[in-house]
């Protein structure tokens, strides 16, 4: 289930049942709901799809300090080969190589097909006659939703950055 901020923003991704406990608690309301039915034996109620939490909550928006994985990186350069455009057998990339002084930051690593990794190698791109597709940069914090949600239902597309 997608959540959102009080001010519409998406914050996280949860499950069905954390979701309940939060509208049960009347800490979220319902936005979008299922066509689906949660039943129990004291009732029953409509699946929540997208819920939106009733007071601000802070997040911090220091997403350069968050954790880099190779889901984040495919994500962030949409499971796509930054040299060739390629989207099969992605590994991550160091623009600049590690041996060479490229660290492990947004801004240096990339999603790269295994042939164009393996073409590259430890040199620079120029130095390999490549060129990268777009400048890495710090992803959008939804990246980080789509990260934890492999698919993203269409009722969650509105609320998420194209």
């Amino acid at each position: 289930m997608l959540v959102l901020n009080a001010t519409y923003e998406p914050v996280n991704v949860c499950t069905v049942r954390r979701a309940v406990v939060l509208l049960l608690k009347e800490k979220a309301e319902m936005v979008e709901r299922s066509e689906r039915e949660l039943h129990s034996a004291y009732g029953s109620m409509t699946r929540p799809m997208v819920i939106r939490l009733v007071t601000y909550v802070r997040v911090p928006r220091d997403s350069h300090r968050r954790k880099i994985t190779r889901r984040a990186v495919f994500a962030r350069d949409d499971w796509t080969c930054q040299y060739c455009g390629s989207r099969n057998q992605l590994t991550v990339d160091h623009v600049i190589p590690r041996s060479k002084g490229g660290g492990s930051t947004w801004e240096n690593i990339v999603a790269a097909c295994a042939p164009c990794n393996r073409r590259k190698g430890d040199s620079l791109p120029r130095q390999a006659g490549m060129q990268l597709a777009k400048v890495p940069r710090t992803p959008n914090p939804d990246v980080f939703i789509q990260v934890a949600s492999p698919t993203i239902p269409g009722s969650w597309k509105q609320y998420l950055a194209a």
